[in-house]
């Protein structure tokens, strides 16, 4: 009598593909002269959360613990009251549809539709593949000088976002360093640890050659926490490394152009000698601070910066910033942001919608950092999600000084903080269910601790 031969079940599809697709789709090139605002990458982003309200009614749970649905629904009430008070209904409508995908509705899909640590790092690689397609596309377009408009050249990598989003592939390659790192700090396989190590190490180029002040600043704060929050014998060791490397190939062998070193040098500068785009963005950050001292506590409404900006703007503020390269001609581009998403919120919604998000951000990153200690304490193999969510969050926080929402990249944002709700604030809902094969049992929401254990 033969004997029958069990059979494996297949592995169900990760429910976070629909999320990879969103990054994939960040990779294609925004049309020249395109206004860089909403893109394909977004109209998935919307499809995702479809999907994910489908799939809780289909299995009957519980959307979020009660904790998670107070963080990321606490910027809910000051973004409507902000909407009620734009200076027309449309503008209003279009301000809260976009601020409830990015801080609100994204972030909860992607918490929802991350089952465990193998879905996390499934994202985290995404992120990295993404940054090295754009970065390949930054150093080409450095190389070969046929990038955006940079000091009269066309040098400056911005990969397929153009001149009018300078700041595209500076973020999608900050992510993906921050990613790299974290997975390489983690106590995973080795060759995991190696590939993730190679990865940061070949990001750092496109970003440098990306000419982003902010992105730099943002990034070196971020890997240094890094490497603290992974343990302070390893963070001193790395920087060791770091700086003698650094002596050796710009000491030793003078790697580094005049550009890129005079760029470096005038982070330093931004009070002796200003260039005109830092003299703007002093000019703006100081008419944000007058429409907050006029509108205390509700702000001049959603989508009202440009509108009050010449109101109170002195005449120090140009009339925008030129952008021209890669496959674009000469556009003069308004400024319609501070470009420090603080002092927008405090402008267009108040101390009410200030609080309400950076109150939800400050408790996302206790609660990540929180987890993280756990984790270290436990020896869980989670450390390297920790390091990554906790990177992900300090990076966008630091950046948010230099930077605010808009652009392709945008929705990014969204997916990264729904990676730091999956550490922060996944729990289990009810009992376990049942472990596929070679898979442990988790809660209705993948609970990161417990996955972990």
């Amino acid at each position: 009598m033969a004997l029958a031969l069990p059979l494996k079940s297949p592995r169900p599809w990760p429910p976070v593909l629909p999320v990879v697709a969103v990054i994939a789709l960040v990779a294609l090139p925004v049309a020249p002269g395109g206004e860089g605002g909403a893109g394909p990458a977004d109209a998935l982003s919307a499809l995702a959360v479809l999907y994910c309200a489908v799939r809780l009614l289909r299995r009957r749970r519980r959307p979020l613990s009660r904790r998670a649905a107070v963080v990321l629904g606490l910027p809910v009430a000051g973004l409507t009251l902000a909407a009620l008070g734009a200076s027309s209904p449309g503008e209003g409508l279009a301000g809260l549809g976009r601020y409830l995908q990015v801080f609100v509705l994204v972030p909860a899909a992607v918490l929802l539709l991350v089952r465990d640590r193998s879905d996390f790092r499934l994202l985290a690689w995404s992120f990295v593949g993404l940054a090295g397609w754009q970065g390949a596309v930054g150093v080409h377009q450095y190389v070969t000088r046929t990038g955006a408009s940079y000091q009269g050249e066309d040098l400056r990598a911005v990969g397929t976002f153009g001149p009018q989003d300078v700041m595209g592939m500076a973020t999608v390659v900050s992510f993906g360093l921050v990613c790299a790192v974290g997975l390489a700090l983690g106590r995973a396989d080795v060759r995991q640890r190696l590939v993730a190590t190679a990865c940061a190490g070949a990001l750092l180029l496109p970003l440098a050659v990306s000419f982003s002040r902010g992105a730099w600043i943002a990034t070196a704060v971020t890997c240094a926490a890094q490497l603290v929050l992974a343990g302070l014998r390893r963070a001193l060791t790395v920087a060791a490394v770091v700086a003698a490397l650094g002596v050796i190939l710009v000491g030793g062998l003078g790697v580094g152009s005049a550009m890129l070193q005079e760029r470096i040098s005038s982070i330093t500068q931004v009070t002796d000698a200003p260039d005109q785009s830092v003299t703007d963005r002093y000019t703006m950050w100081a008419a944000a601070a007058g429409m907050w001292r006029e509108h205390p506590l509700t702000g001049v409404g959603l989508k009202g910066f440009p509108e009050h900006r010449d109101a109170h703007a002195s005449l120090a503020l140009s009339s925008g910033s030129d952008t021209a390269g890669a496959g674009s001609g000469f556009v003069r581009q308004p400024l319609l942001s501070p470009h420090d998403m603080y002092l927008l919120v405090l402008a267009e919604q108040g101390l009410i919608g200030l609080l309400a998000l950076a109150g939800g951000w400050l408790a996302l990153l206790v609660c990540a950092l929180g987890r993280l200690r756990r984790a270290h304490r436990s020896r869980a193999p989670g450390l390297d999600c920790a390091l990554v969510a906790c990177g992900l969050l300090v990076w966008q926080l630091t950046d948010f000084v230099y930077a605010d929402i808009g652009g392709p990249s945008t929705v990014l944002t969204a997916v990264c903080l729904g990676l730091v709700a999956w550490w922060a604030l996944a729990e289990p809902d009810g009992p376990p269910a049942p472990a596929a094969a070679g898979r442990p049992a988790t809660g209705a929401q993948g609970d990161p601790e417990a996955v972990a254990r």
